[in-house]
């Protein structure tokens, strides 16, 4: 991990903006971030409760290996259509009516599937909770990068992400809780899921007392309203200098965004393309990990690494707190290590972990009273190492990499394939562990670890350090693909 952090890189030097300096600005920006990441909150215990209500549930229902697989991967497929869907949707209604209708969407699926007499009614409400985890991956992470001021995006915008693992520790230790303490009254399952209700209510009214996007209301046409937004969470003198810059951006891509930005002229665009092609990717990287396997599936795992499955479903706690851990020292990287070398650094720990679980897998076989804490420990690992180095920065640069007019669509498109990796990897994960068993499940991420180094270091650009109007107008040019641009050199263009 030292190597990471000397191998820091000057980032490239942003237009001469007037200073930030110390204000109350300052407590209303991290206010209003505060709020919007309650989505990420919910999209974590969305995802991470099914961990450890899966047993009793499929008790209760008479679920089969078939539809558990079923039940857990519905509310990913939702959250592909919701990321396509509702990152379009932003584009038009605007980031913060969007987070409220998503508030909505969480609340009611919450209900439903807490409620739900059958199996059919529980993919329902799972698909609905997925249509607003998928929304919210892709729009707050959005309107938190067009809020921010530039030399605070990384840390601001990453906080989501933060919000996402507390989430999924939060279900993790609720589980753990309501499972050992209640685990005998029938439909203990309801009452982990029942507690996602309580944050959807804070989402709902908290959105109701936070601005709009300043970069979203001047791509409106809006000035008068995003000046004011501006001078809530901005210094004066800069809000007023930025709001120029954001205005002279958005008056160039107007003048070009029938034709541009429309999706069929983003396909005939090389540059776009390729931007387009570097989100997508990092994306299905990301998921191609097998982060999400693990929160899922953590219990499965770790039965199979030898716990028993009280002792599974208390042991999956230690991957959630080293998580939350890894993203507050992802928070602190943010704005002090390069992009591209937090990527290249997480994705080379990432497959080596993989590769240990692989080899401990099968040097210590079942039975072994080694095994399963052998397991625990490079699990915690790779869990640590994703979260530090991997997850913040992806979901950051999925929300600062595309140009303000392609923005919503685009980064709803790299999301909506993140989500479908995510989906496959959920339904088909059980039965890629029967077949290959631990030892091959785990390989296999390796090798795909592999192509990801090489994925990043070919392609995707570097952008700490740059305003959004900045990587818009690289990004649009082409000039962000330089050679030393993408590594994050400081070349005048």
């Amino acid at each position: 991990m030292v190597s990471a952090f000397a191998d820091i890189e000057e980032p490239h030097t942003s237009r001469k903006l007037p200073p930030l300096t110390e204000g109350p600005y300052r407590k209303k920006l991290f206010y209003v971030a505060l709020i919007a990441t309650f989505g990420g909150l919910l999209f974590g215990y969305d995802t991470g409760v099914i961990n450890g209500a899966l047993a009793p549930m499929t008790a209760e229902l008479g679920l089969t290996a078939f539809t558990e697989g079923v039940v857990t991967s519905s509310l990913l497929f939702g959250a592909a259509v919701g990321a396509m869907v509702l990152g379009r949707v932003s584009d038009k209604w605007g980031r913060r009516k969007t987070i409220i209708l998503l508030a909505v969407a969480f609340f009611i699926g919450a209900l439903v599937c807490v409620f739900t007499p059958n199996f059919e009614i529980m993919v329902v409400g799972r698909v609905i909770l997925g249509l607003a985890v998928g929304g919210a991956s892709t729009v707050v992470p959005v309107y938190l990068a067009e809020l921010a001021p530039f030399e605070i995006r990384g840390s601001l915008a990453g906080r989501n992400e933060l919000m996402i693992v507390v989430g999924q520790l939060a279900a993790f230790v609720i589980n753990a809780i309501i499972g050992n303490v209640w685990g005998h009254h029938e439909g203990v399952w309801r009452y982990m899921l029942a507690i996602a209700a309580i944050p959807a209510i804070a989402l709902f009214f908290g959105m109701l007392r936070v601005p709009e996007s300043p970069r979203w209301l001047v791509e409106q046409g809006r000035i008068d309203e995003a000046r004011k937004v501006l001078e809530t969470v901005r210094p004066l003198d800069r809000a007023h200098a930025e709001i120029a810059d954001v205005r002279a951006m958005a008056e160039e891509d107007q003048k070009v965004s029938e034709k541009a930005m429309s999706f069929k002229e983003i396909l005939t665009n090389k540059w776009l393309v390729r931007i387009l092609i570097v989100g997508i990717g990092l994306g299905v990287a990301q998921q191609l990990t097998g982060i999400n396997s693990i929160m899922y599936y953590g219990q499965i795992v770790l039965v199979e690494a030898g716990f028993s499955q009280n002792a599974a479903l208390i042991a999956n706690i230690a991957p959630g707190v080293i998580a939350v851990v890894g993203a507050f020292i992802a928070l602190w990287m943010m704005d002090r290590v390069n992009r591209r070398t937090t990527l290249l650094t997480g994705y080379t720990l990432t497959t080596v972990s993989h590769v240990l679980i692989g080899i401990a897998s099968f040097m210590f076989p079942v039975g072994d009273p080694l095994r399963p804490y052998v397991i625990l420990t490079l699990v915690v690992i790779f869990v640590g190492s994703m979260q530090t180095f991997l997850n913040v920065v992806t979901w950051v640069m999925l929300s600062e990499i595309f140009p303000l007019a392609m923005r919503g669509a685009a980064i709803g498109i790299s999301v909506f394939f993140l989500w479908m990796t995510n989906a496959f990897l959920g339904l088909f994960f059980p039965t890629l562990m029967e077949a290959v068993g631990l030892t091959g499940t785990f390989f296999l991420f390796a090798g795909i670890g592999v192509v990801a180094l090489i994925f990043i270091y070919a392609l995707v650009p570097e952008t700490r350090g740059r305003t959004l109007e900045e990587i818009d107008e690289d990004v649009t040019s082409g000039v962000i693909f330089d050679k030393e641009i993408r590594k994050g050199k400081d070349i005048k263009h």
